[in-house]
């Protein structure tokens, strides 16, 4: 048992002994006390010092702990609570206390479908009773992003414990392009949010290559009970070393890319940077500085550029730069197109 459960147990013990007011308390009780408690706990011997129990004693009295205990010796040898109604758990809750158990409870709740969260339902409810009793509901200082709506959550938790029992999956998957729902047999390793989308990676059932299925294009789902679940070691970080998103690419697509960043921006990127690869290559007296990084140029890459609009240029590869480039020229041309239609209706 950790050494810092230990002296709660013990602080507990102490304050249960000083609330019985109808028995006089010496050190030695106090620590025989102790030592009982801690034998029900550990189902072992475990002998309390006088001196740690002085300790506990003055740690309880200080602000250490948050306590106060007003602990005070009478009659040369006995201790006892001054205030008969205290107890260190009727402690009331601070200002910061009730921020961090408000905001905790908020994260919390994003996780209440999830099975593995379940045993928790009844705590977050009761700390839910505690902040109200104790204060009124306030508006919510940290905010998460969160989609009400968004399909496939439901497949969550079954995908997590098949994931955890090693159970292979049978899913009925539609992608955007399909016309109709496909059953596949799927071995699944990992799941994985990005950009407020769920994904679970794994194997198809006969294939070698590493496959990602979005949660909200799962048609239906189930287990096969009867197929041998392997997952080949499996590492998710080693995977996606290379990757922004979800989508890992071949070697031929994995290039250092080499980014101008504007004066306005730089600042962001370098604060938070566009990939782990990220290292810093040269700042210029106007602000703007260059970026190298080396990642697999996905479609989700592509689209982080082009969110920056011209606040980032691609100085290099040259088939990445071509392809902003040309996409940017679409855009223009639409916009161009769009103009002249508007001035129409």
């Amino acid at each position: 048992m950790a050494q810092n459960k230990n002296a709660l147990i013990r602080y507990k013990t102490i304050d249960k002994c000083l609330q019985n007011n109808y028995r006089q308390w010496t050190l030695q009780d106090l620590v025989d006390a102790c030592s009982d408690a801690l034998y029900e706990y550990e189902g072992r011997d475990v002998n309390v010092s006088l001196r740690t129990t002085q300790l506990d004693i003055q740690l309880m009295r200080s602000d250490k702990l948050g306590y106060n205990a007003p602990i005070e010796v009478y009659d040369k040898r006995f201790y006892r609570y001054s205030d008969p109604d205290y107890s260190i758990t009727n402690i009331p809750l601070t200002e910061n206390d009730m921020t961090i158990l408000n905001e905790s409870v908020e994260m919390l709740k994003q996780f209440k479908n999830f099975s593995l969260f379940q045993d928790l339902n009844g705590v977050i409810q009761r700390l839910e009773d505690t902040i109200y009793v104790e204060k009124t509901h306030q508006l919510a200082i940290i905010h998460l992003d969160k989609n009400e709506q968004l399909k496939g959550l439901e497949h969550f938790d079954t995908i997590y414990q098949a994931i955890v029992k090693r159970i292979c999956l049978i899913l009925n998957y539609q992608s955007f392009k399909a016309d109709e729902p496909t059953k596949t047999h799927f071995h699944p390793y990992i799941l994985k949010q990005f950009n407020n989308r769920w994904f679970v990676v794994g194997r198809k059932e006969g294939h070698s290559r590493i496959v990602t299925f979005a949660l909200d294009r799962i048609a239906g789902i189930d287990y096969d009970l009867d197929l041998d679940y392997s997952n080949d070691d499996f590492d998710g970080d080693l995977y996606y070393k290379d990757t922004y998103g979800v989508t890992v690419l071949g070697d031929s697509m994995l290039m250092d890319v080499v980014l101008k960043v504007d004066r306005e921006n730089a600042p962001y990127v370098i604060t938070k940077p566009l990939h782990q690869s990220q290292t810093l290559v040269k700042t210029f007296e106007d602000g703007s500085v260059i970026f190298q990084l080396r990642v697999h140029l996905n479609m989700e890459f592509d689209r982080l550029i082009l969110g920056f609009g011209p606040c980032i240029e691609v100085l290099k590869p040259k088939i990445l730069r071509n392809r902003i480039r040309n996409r940017f020229k679409l855009a223009y041309e639409q916009y161009v197109g769009g103009a002249s239609r508007d001035t129409e209706t």
